[in-house]
């Protein structure tokens, strides 16, 4: 892998980016071999059962047999999809852990938490080097080579045992309400200086228009995530809420230990004690965030533009006027920002080795998903389930308790497939405020040095791969409970602790890509 691939500047893919979750779909169990009789697409044959673990399945029920998504699938792969995730109420990595602990996995699933990595080490993964091309040739050929190049530097023995998330566009960008810019009478700031000043303004002349002075000007969630607009100003690379690795004087850091880091702390603490920063962003749950912004509280903060469909709806509600944008990185003076884009070699999809035998239905079942001849049905679904014809035309119907889910596979996603998601399942009027932002978070956006890094990296520090520490002291430092000095005791736990051995791990890593 070039190192000029981590330049600033140098990677810069056009317009759009993640809408891939606007993609409805998403993105062990029983005796290996087990089937059920049935027809498929390709002629009278049995239909192979695969069970397909994913967390976070979102809003709807868990389809069975006799649902119509199901039955597509089958009709044309031959494969039966059961969908299997984690029960209400369970952290899904420990329920994974549980899993793997008591032999009971399903034959396909979505890794999180370095479960891959567990597997692995363990040899309970499955090799895929010859089984992708002859069962997968679909998935083989359309995830470019650069990513499995990855992916092999995160096994022991250099083989592929995951197939990886590729993300070759931009998925993060900082927003803001451009209503209320217009109400305050300020336009898109340019510095730090300029930014805390729109905040300002934000806090004192009620944009949102109820009388109530409750607007919060910036906002993040629980351990100080989606709050990367604020770090990002500074240079440091985060993603959602964690410190990553990127260069920093020449080398690969750890970003949470820079003195960009150091800095971005101080300016988050000046927007707390102001309020200007919700001061209940450290307690905020997803729901609540998610519901202060939908419900016209917040004026500019950091997430998937993905998902403002939804949300953008939502606000119209209340406020009929509602717009939103990208907002280009103010300028921290002695920094250079930048939006953290992460492209290729997160674990999407690993074979336990205990299902090997259904290891080619379960690879045939994925393939469907990233031919690009069922684009239309991966995209829309079943007329009346995910989808409905207004004017001639499919539109994607809002979750609901009530609809069952789809299975969704493929998570690549090109500058093509983008646009085509844009026009297609984006209504007309938010199209272009949606190409706009990505035109503005593209031209911020960079990958980072770090893309890729294999969790085994941190084998023996759980606390540094969790952030624990890291996590402990922003919160404090950003409410004031600790002084900004606390910032250098912090990097002196944290190489004590492991991040000395980390950091060759992650310098050794590095000089082979």
């Amino acid at each position: 892998m070039s190192k000029w691939f981590f330049q600033k500047g140098a990677w810069k893919p056009a317009l759009t980016a993640t809408l891939a979750a606007v993609m409805l779909f998403g993105c062990g169990g029983k005796g290996d071999g087990e089937s059920q009789s049935g027809q498929s697409g390709e002629g009278n044959q049995e239909l192979t059962q695969v069970k397909v673990f994913k967390s976070h399945m979102g809003v709807g029920t868990i389809p069975g047999a006799d649902n119509p998504h199901v039955q597509y699938v089958a009709e044309r792969t031959g494969v039966e999809y059961q969908l299997v995730t984690t029960p209400p109420g369970s952290e899904p990595t420990e329920y994974l852990n549980l899993m793997i602990a008591s032999n009971d996995l399903p034959d396909i699933l979505r890794p999180i938490g370095g479960i891959e990595q567990t597997l692995i080490r363990q040899g309970g993964a499955l090799a895929l080097d010859d089984l992708l091309p002859q069962y997968a040739p679909n998935v083989w050929k359309n995830i470019p080579q650069e990513a499995w190049d990855v992916v092999r530097s995160a096994s022991p023995d250099g083989k592929i045992y995951y197939v990886p998330k590729v993300f070759l566009v931009p998925e993060r960008a900082p927003l803001i309400r451009q209503d209320w810019l217009d109400k305050v009478g300020m336009s898109m700031p340019k510095t730090t200086e300029e930014y805390k000043e729109v905040l300002q303004a934000f806090l004192d002349k009620d944009p949102n228009g109820n009388g109530l002075k409750d607007e919060l000007p910036t906002t993040g969630r629980e351990f100080g995530k989606w709050m990367d607009h604020l770090f990002a100003m500074f240079g440091v690379a985060m993603w959602e809420g964690n410190p990553e690795w990127d260069i920093y004087d020449g080398k690969i850091q750890y970003a949470g230990v820079t003195d960009n880091m150091k800095a971005a702390i101080a300016f988050a603490r000046e927007l707390y004690d102001e309020k200007l920063l919700d001061n209940e962003t450290f307690l905020n749950k997803g729901d609540v965030w998610t519901a202060k912004i939908n419900n016209n509280l917040v004026g500019s903060w950091y997430h998937l533009p993905a998902n403002l469909r939804d949300r953008f709806t939502a606000m119209q509600q209340k406020a009929a006027d509602a717009y939103i944008v990208g907002m280009p990185l103010p300028k921290a003076e002695g920094y250079e920002g930048f939006v953290t884009q992460k492209s290729m070699g997160e674990p999407e999809w690993i074979i336990p080795a205990k299902a090997q035998d259904k290891a080619p239905a379960a690879l045939k079942l994925l393939d469907f998903f990233y031919d690009r001849s069922n684009d239309e049905f991966i995209r829309f679904g079943i007329e009346g389930q995910q989808h409905e014809v207004v004017d001639g035309k499919k539109v994607l119907l809002p979750a609901e308790d009530s609809r069952p889910l789809a299975l969704g596979m493929r998570n690549l996603t090109t500058e093509e497939d983008m646009d085509i998601r844009i026009q297609e399942t984006i209504p007309e009027d938010m199209q272009q405020m949606v190409k706009d932002i990505f035109e503005v978070s593209t031209a911020d956006a960079k990958r980072i040095a770090g893309d890729g890094l294999p969790s085994t990296v941190y084998e023996g520090f759980p606390d540094i791969q969790s952030h624990k520490l890291f996590q402990e002291y922003v919160t404090k430092m950003v409410i004031g409970e600790w002084p900004l000095e606390k910032f250098d005791e912090f990097v002196d736990r944290w190489y004590k602790a492991g991040g000395d051995e980390v950091t060759k791990r992650v310098e050794e890593w590095y000089s082979r890509m």
